[in-house]
C-alpha cells in the first residue's frame, strides 16, 4: 500500500466487485484511511453501480480498481469513461485486469487494455506488475465471462488524467506579425557579350547591314481585290437532303438572311387575292359570291382563316 503513492488529505475511490469478501474490503478501505488521514476521504463503489452513483466531477485524487487478491472483473470503455470523470485533473487510477496472452473474444491482453485506457483520455499508461490469478478470481471470472482458456494473469496498470477538465477549451495566441523579409539572393553577372548581342539600339536602325522591309511591299495586287462572296461560302454551305438550300448554325457568309427574305417573298405571294378588290371592304362592298360573306372587314393582304362550314358553304 505504501509504494502506492497516496499522501495525506488525498480524496480516494475504491472501486470493488464480486466475489470481494466484505472482511477483505472493510480492511483495505481502513488502510487507505490510514493513508489520508482525517484531512482526507475513502469512498467506496461497485463497479456495476458507479455510473449511478451521485459523485460530482473532479471530485478524487485516486482511483483504486479491484486491486483485491479476491476479485477480478473486466473494465469497460463505459467505466473508464466514467472514472476519468470523476478524477480531478492531475489525478491518478491504479487498477487491476485479467489478461490473456492470445487474443480471446471475452478477455483481452494487455496491450489492449492500455489502448483502450488511452483511447478513455488517460496519458502515461504504464504497466506496474504481472501476476497470477487466485483460485477464487479465476472461478469468478470464467463464471462471469465464459473463458476457459489457461493463460490468464492479473496485471495491475496505472495511468493518470490530463492536467486539463474533460470538455474544457483554451484560446490560442497566434502571431500574425510581419516577418522578417530575407535577404535577396545575389544575381549572377552577366556576360557582356551576350547583353550586348540581345541589345538592339537605335544607332543601329542606321546601319547599311540592317534591312528593313516596308510591310505594304509584302502585298501583291491579288491581296488587295475584294473577294467575291460566293468564294467566302463553305464547299457544303447551303447543300441539304434533296440539294435544297439550307444555312449552316451560326451562318455568317448571309445565306440565313438570304433564305429569310425569300421566305417572306413567298409568304406575300400566298396570300389570297381578290377578283373585285373590295372583299377587305366588308359586307357592303362583297359579291354575294364572295367567301369573305359575313366576316369583318381586314387589312389589303392579311391573311383570313375560314372555318370548314364557311368553306363548305361556299
Amino acid at each position: 500500500m505504501a509504494d502506492l503513492g497516496i499522501k495525506t488529505g488525498d480524496k480516494v475511490l475504491l472501486v470493488w466487485t464480486q466475489p470481494s469478501a466484505p472482511a477483505a474490503l472493510k480492511q483495505f478501505a481502513e488502510d487507505v484511511g490510514a493513508m489520508v488521514g482525517a484531512d482526507g476521504k475513502v469512498s467506496v463503489e461497485n463497479m456495476e453501480r458507479l455510473s449511478l452513483s451521485s459523485h460530482t466531477s473532479s471530485t478524487f485524487d485516486w482511483v483504486l480498481s479491484c486491486l483485491l487478491a479476491d476479485s477480478s472483473s473486466i473494465h469497460s470503455s463505459e467505466t473508464l469513461a466514467e472514472i476519468a470523470r470523476l478524477l480531478k485533473p492531475g489525478g491518478k487510477i491504479i487498477l487491476e485486469e485479467p489478461v490473456t496472452g492470445a487474443d480471446a473474444q471475452s478477455v483481452r491482453t494487455a496491450e489492449k487494455l492500455m489502448s483502450a485506457l488511452k483511447l478513455s483520455g488517460f496519458m502515461s499508461v504504464t504497466e506496474v506488475s504481472k501476476a497470477e490469478l487466485s483460485p477464487e478470481a479465476l472461478s469468478s471470472l470464467r463464471a462471469a465471462t465464459g473463458y476457459q482458456g489457461n493463460t490468464l494473469s492479473r496485471v495491475r496498470i496505472s495511468a493518470s488524467k490530463p492536467n486539463f477538465e474533460v470538455g474544457s477549451s483554451s484560446q490560442l495566441k497566434l502571431s500574425f506579425g510581419k516577418k522578417t523579409p530575407k535577404p535577396a539572393a545575389e544575381k549572377p553577372a552577366l556576360d557582356p557579350n551576350t547583353v550586348k548581342m540581345w541589345t538592339l539600339s537605335a544607332n543601329d536602325m542606321d546601319d547599311d547591314d540592317v534591312d528593313l522591309l516596308d510591310s505594304d511591299a509584302l502585298l501583291d495586287e491579288d491581296d488587295l481585290k475584294k473577294p467575291d462572296a460566293a468564294s467566302l461560302k463553305a464547299p457544303t454551305c447551303g447543300e441539304g437532303a434533296g440539294k435544297k438550300k439550307k444555312a449552316c448554325k451560326n451562318c455568317t457568309c448571309g445565306l440565313a438572311e438570304e433564305l429569310e427574305e425569300e421566305g417572306k417573298g413567298k409568304q406575300k405571294t400566298n396570300m389570297p387575292k381578290s377578283a373585285c378588290g373590295s372583299c377587305y371592304l366588308g359586307d357592303a362592298f362583297r359579291c354575294a359570291s364572295c367567301p369573305y360573306l359575313g366576316m369583318p372587314a381586314f387589312k389589303p393582304g392579311e391573311k383570313i382563316m375560314l372555318d370548314n362550314t364557311t368553306l363548305t358553304d361556299a
